[in-house]
């Protein structure tokens, strides 16, 4: 086990193993339901209670990795998109699904945020996290808006898709063992569990290319 951290330093790196940690676990088990504090701490080599200096709870910890996926999320846009202009909307809808597929664990995350985790941390937390979720998604929305040839409202509705398609996708195309179990006996209901990226692109797609239809 490590020593305790000293520095504030020391302190934001132990938070981010710790956040490491429950990522990898994740994804391991197949989606963040199989969380543990227990196995989180474990694998970042801290005492069992030690979580309790950094993260109130399970759900804090759920909630800053949820926090945390939506700068990653920004940030795989920018990099994405460049110096690129002129998109068209299944360009931009490809950008949108392709790095929400790059990141599992946050489109898993994007069901249990509004289920459970900000109805389970205090209302300080929950703002922190409504702040910082809505900053990224406006920068996202503004870096598409610039490279696209959406109009920006067409981008909005087209991320409100997005989150909402990535969510639920990503939940049916991982099914529980009970489910998985329940597909090999009848392969006829096998068809919920999708695949999830391409259904994604394919669902973003005719999105974005219905939303270019509207009036903006």
């Amino acid at each position: 086990m490590r020593q305790r951290a000293r520095s504030a330093e020391d302190k934001a790196r132990r938070a981010d193993d710790l956040l490491q940690a429950a990522e990898a676990v994740a994804l391991e088990r197949g989606g963040v339901r199989y969380v543990t504090l227990a196995e989180v701490t474990e694998r970042a080599g801290l005492h069992r209670t030690g979580v309790r200096r950094y993260y109130t709870k399970k759900e804090d910890l759920l909630l800053e990795l949820a926090e945390r996926g939506w700068g990653q999320w920004r940030d795989a846009v920018a990099d994405e998109l460049g110096h690129r202009t002129g998109l068209t909307p299944a360009q931009t809808a490809t950008v949108v699904s392709s790095t929400l597929i790059g990141l599992p664990v946050f489109c898993d995350l994007l069901t249990h945020v509004p289920l459970h985790l900000e109805g389970d941390v205090d209302i300080e937390r929950a703002r922190r996290y409504k702040t910082n979720a809505t900053a990224a998604h406006d920068a996202i929305a503004t870096a598409l808006d610039r490279a696209s040839t959406l109009a920006a409202g067409q981008i909005v509705h087209l991320l409100a898709a997005a989150v909402v398609l990535s969510a639920g996708l990503w939940q049916v195309s991982h099914p529980t063992p009970t489910l998985a179990k329940l597909y090999e006996e009848v392969p006829d209901w096998g068809h919920a569990a999708l695949d999830f990226a391409p259904r994604l692109d394919t669902l973003l797609t005719a999105c974005a290319t219905g939303l270019a239809t509207r009036p903006r």
